[in-house]
């Protein structure tokens, strides 16, 4: 068991085992009673009534209620104190830093979004970070020492060999070689960094369509596009954790994007990234095709078109789904996963008619034949698998009775 110390077998260790299963199902399934904690633990009364009051006193359980108005009497309600521990989770793009704070069940209690426009950043990085954090804290009613952990997703990734960002020069301030010493100075508590997609795909292995799937591939498409790897369960990241950067991707279709890092683009960014959809759609002859942003004009496109039965609607989406399919057609062809999720605005906003044209193109293009399902998780994955992640290790941490 993660984060359990001692020598398995022996009454403590055997002791917090119990703890851990039965929080755990505290959190699943939300107030128990002793008797039904003991039901699904297999643990004895006396046991239950133990593990529960030394959880009480080590304060990771509270008394909720009790179960009036059921048969027989009435019996004290146990849940998970929220106030156990909280976890952060920064969402970070080059227009904007968002924040959330989570106590120890879940439930975000505090959110801030810090705009940080421009190629040249108003104030240092290690500012906007912890300005955002600052935020969100003192949004849930905390002090920044009240959180246990924090999870910052970016574009990108940082190299664990050198500690630079890499794959994403789009994010001004972030290339510093001193960066994260300057954060790991600035913050009290242990910080983490990950990719964005990734953290989508964590969000989707825990709490949506990818649920139960220990092998899947997420294709992410917003203001980029990439994908995130789960192999055996666990996110593969790569040696440089540029595992999925699939937007540099050479495709047939395009013309081969050389200095990729330079252009911070590539073949398949250029043949199905969302900035294509608003020009595929002129080409086409879509009438009405909106300004603005070319995210929010992808995704409304989309959107529009999958309404329409034929006309120059349903050519967007096919000749877009076979611009997906051919990407999607590489990554499966090596990976073979059993699932393939489609997210981000650019993806989602076209729904199930999308979502089918896509997966008949593949069977067309590749031998391997995953089924493709849309993503779940549309408010804010990013951030929304920052927490996740940031949560997953603090329950680790103080769940852990055996220290």
């Amino acid at each position: 068991m993660a984060g359990t110390a001692g020598t398995p077998g022996t009454p403590r260790v055997l002791r917090a085992m119990n703890d851990r299963a039965a929080l755990d199902l505290l959190l699943e399934h939300g107030p128990l009673s002793r008797t039904r904690i003991g039901n699904l633990t297999g643990l004895s009364k006396p046991t239950a009534s133990q593990l529960l009051a030394r959880l009480e006193a080590a304060g990771l359980v509270r008394v909720t209620g009790t179960s009036a108005g059921r048969p027989g009497p009435s019996a004290q309600l146990y849940a998970v104190n929220p106030r156990a521990a909280h976890a952060a989770g920064l969402d970070v793009t080059p227009d904007r830093i968002r924040a959330a704070v989570a106590d120890i069940t879940g439930r975000t209690v505090g959110e801030y979004e810090l705009p940080t426009p421009g190629r040249r950043p108003a104030q240092p990085v290690v500012r906007q970070v912890t300005d955002a954090l600052d935020g969100a804290v003192k949004a849930a009613g905390l002090a920044r020492g009240d959180v246990h952990r924090v999870v910052i997703g970016t574009p990108g990734a940082f190299d664990p060999n050198t500690g630079r960002l890499r794959y994403a020069s789009h994010l001004p301030g972030w290339h510093s070689p001193t960066l994260l010493d300057e954060l790991a100075a600035a913050l009290p508590m242990p910080v983490e960094y990950e990719n964005d997609v990734n953290l989508v795909a964590l969000a989707e292995q825990r709490l949506g369509t990818a649920r139960g799937h220990g092998d899947f591939v997420l294709l992410w498409n917003e203001e980029g596009l990439g994908a995130a790897l789960v192999l055996g369960g666990r996110l593969h990241r790569g040696w440089t954790g540029g595992a999925g950067e699939v937007g540099f991707l050479p495709v047939p279709g395009t013309p081969l994007v050389r200095q990729v890092t330079r252009a911070n683009s590539g073949g398949y960014q250029e043949l199905a990234g969302a900035q294509e959809v608003p020009k595929l759609a002129r080409a086409l002859g879509v009438p009405d095709v909106p300004p603005g942003p070319y995210t929010e004009v992808a995704a409304e496109l989309l959107a529009r078109a999958a309404d329409h039965a034929g006309g120059p609607h349903r050519a967007l989406l096919e000749a877009y789904a076979t611009r997906l399919a051919t990407g999607l057609a590489a990554l499966v062809s090596v990976l073979d996963p059993e699932l393939v999720v489609l997210s981000g605005s650019a993806l989602t906003a076209g729904g199930e008619v999308l979502r089918a044209l896509v997966q008949a193109e593949l069977e067309e293009l590749a031998a391997a034949r995953p089924r493709l399902v849309l993503g779940d998780i549309r408010e804010h994955p990013v951030l929304r698998g920052a927490l996740e992640a940031a949560l997953a290790t603090t329950r680790d941490e103080v769940f852990d009775t055996s220290r």
